[in-house]
């Protein structure tokens, strides 16, 4: 049953919204999404929905992942860095298609279940760090950055820790409408921004609001 469901959710909800790398269908066909929601929500693993996680936090729903999957371009030969952890499902998708992955996440909790899901599983080159990532200091750059959680104002902390050519997945603004970009490094002192697609997703903890007009 879930194999079917799997390949439901792939065709109907991730591929239906124009992912059609077949790298990033192929991961989502390896990594087994239930083995990462929490036993009581095992029904929704392949919904297109936000599954509840410890920490008041929610998986992202497949179709948000596959996008964000195919908007990085990973080549296999890349250092991955994910802002949010979560339950470790995106964690392991960034790692079967990049060299390594450094994800950070703020919830101790959520830190513990990411590692034990990803260890079951014998995944390699992955490290999670439980740690607020807007006082962590990055060592040296990355060929890829995924922020998970939105911010309802863009900060550039993260881009400085691209290399050349390395690309940056984050969601900016304050539901109902947040909007997804990539961030791409194109000179030491360079960046391009393209706009993705439209969504919501839980805000970044702790990041930066918008200051609040006063008459």
């Amino acid at each position: 049953m879930p194999a079917d469901a799997r390949e439901q959710m792939i065709e109907h909800q991730v591929r239906a919204w124009d992912v059609l790398d077949e790298r990033v269908l192929d991961t989502l066909r390896k990594v087994p999404r239930e083995h990462f929601t929490p036993p009581q929500y095992r029904f929704m693993a392949y919904a297109d929905a936000e599954v509840p996680l410890p920490g008041g936090q929610h998986m992202l729903r497949p179709s948000v992942v596959g996008r964000l999957l195919a908007a990085l371009e990973l080549t296999g030969r890349e250092r991955v860095l994910e802002i949010g952890t979560g339950s470790g499902f995106v964690t392991a998708c960034l790692s079967n298609l990049a060299k390594s992955v450094q994800s950070l996440e703020i919830v101790p909790e959520l830190a513990d279940m990411a590692r034990r899901m990803i260890a079951s599983m014998g995944l390699r080159d992955i490290d999670v760090v439980p740690t607020d990532a807007l006082t962590f200091e990055p060592t040296g750059r990355f060929e890829a950055i995924a922020v998970t959680g939105s911010m309802p104002v863009y900060d550039s902390r993260w881009q400085h820790a691209l290399g050349i050519g390395g690309r940056l997945f984050v969601v900016v603004g304050d539901a109902p409408v947040m909007e997804a970009k990539l961030i791409r490094r194109v000179a030491e002192e360079a960046w391009t921004e393209e706009s993705l697609f439209e969504t919501v997703i839980d805000p970044l903890a702790h990041a930066q609001r918008p200051v609040a007009f006063k008459f």
